[in-house]
């Protein structure tokens, strides 16, 4: 065993995280839940989500049977939604495919939608013990300073130099607590931004802490301008009721429930949805809400409208009505809630006003 993985392991036994709800488990079902929630997310963000969510879907069979509404639902807040939709796949391929058994071939792992090499190998290390290498951002950081690996480490070059650096150093035993380990310590000590370089079981190998260079490390993504959009939604009011509409199964916000979204200036007019004529009238703007995306930067206009006559009855699965609390417990993305929200605590100061 390398000195490297060595002395991983011991810090990880001593000092590494072992209380995480997905811990102290071999269930591949509860470690592949947990994993993918994992992916681009905080371990304080998902605690909650995770618990929740395995409430709801104790098993892989509950999971592959629920409709995809409902996961999304519990999804709801958590972002990335196509990791919810490839998790509800994935599940039904298992059922049907594995007779409900989750498979233990690393080929076989990868296959399934949503999970990559990483997380296959994450998977296979804490479910099955298998000696499989992890390369996500966390360890990606922690060998580009400890081997001093120059350039930005998702480039295609970078990356395989690193796959091939993260397999020499892979130990033969202990492979939950070196995973684990690899996974802590750039979680908790090797951090992006003031790392805790004096409490680490590697300093005294470290390339990047002898000749002063952490903060330099990794090289960070050649900065590109991020495009930016702008959208108005319609908050059409009806009654106590506000209309969703349910966007296409792909896509940004796939599958969730949302408003419909407009380029026009709205005044008093009749606004049509599908065959569905709405005449309402607009009323003050809410304010601007800016909501980050990955590759763009999205600008939404709530527009709210109060709904004066429906032509006809709108009745489509694509539509609903729901009072304001009921649609901040739907499967709807955060920018929809954050605006829900505040249309609630609006309603609230404005029924405060007419009963003084």
């Amino acid at each position: 065993m390398s000195d490297f993985a060595s002395r991983l392991i011991t810090w990880q036994k001593m000092h590494g995280r072992h209380d995480l709800p997905w811990q102290n488990t071999s269930d591949p079902y509860a470690i592949w839940v947990s994993e993918i929630m994992l992916q681009q997310t905080q371990v304080a963000s998902v605690i909650g989500y995770y618990s929740k969510f395995m409430q709801r879907f104790p098993n892989i069979a509950a999971l592959a049977l629920a409709a995809q509404e409902d996961v999304l639902q519990h999804w709801s807040g958590l972002g990335y939604y196509s990791r919810a939709r490839n998790l509800h796949h994935a599940a039904t391929i298992i059922m049907d495919q594995y007779n409900g058994a989750f498979p233990q071939d690393f080929d076989i792992i990868q296959t399934l939608p949503g999970i990559g090499r990483s997380t296959a190998a994450a998977i296979a290390s804490f479910a099955f013990n298998q000696v499989q290498t992890i390369l996500d951002g966390n360890v990606k950081r922690v060998l580009a300073r400890h081997f001093l690996v120059e350039g930005w480490p998702s480039s295609p070059k970078v990356e395989k130099d690193l796959w091939r650096l993260a397999e020499e150093l892979l130990p033969q035993q202990d492979m939950v607590a070196y995973t684990q380990g690899l996974m802590d310590l750039g979680a908790t000590l090797c951090s992006r931004s003031k790392p805790k370089c004096s409490s680490c079981p590697l300093i005294n190998t470290c390339a990047a802490y002898q000749q002063n260079r952490v903060a330099e490390l990794p090289i960070p993504k050649p900065r590109k301008a991020i495009p930016e959009k702008y959208t108005t939604m319609l908050i059409l009011l009806h009654g106590n009721e506000i209309m969703l509409e349910k966007r296409p199964p792909t896509g940004i916000w796939g599958g969730l429930w949302s408003f419909p979204e407009t380029d026009a200036k709205l005044g008093f007019e009749t606004i049509v949805l599908n065959q569905f004529a709405i005449i309402a009238e607009a009323t003050q703007p809410l304010p601007v809400l800016s909501h980050a995306f990955t590759h763009f930067k999205l600008h939404i206009q709530p527009q709210p409208m109060q709904v004066l006559k429906l032509q006809p009855e709108i009745d489509e699965p694509k539509y609903i009505w729901l009072s304001i609390e009921d649609a901040i417990g739907a499967a709807i993305p955060t920018p929809i809630r954050k605006i829900l929200h505040s249309l609630l605590k609006q309603s609230v100061i404005n029924a405060h006003k007419k009963s003084a």
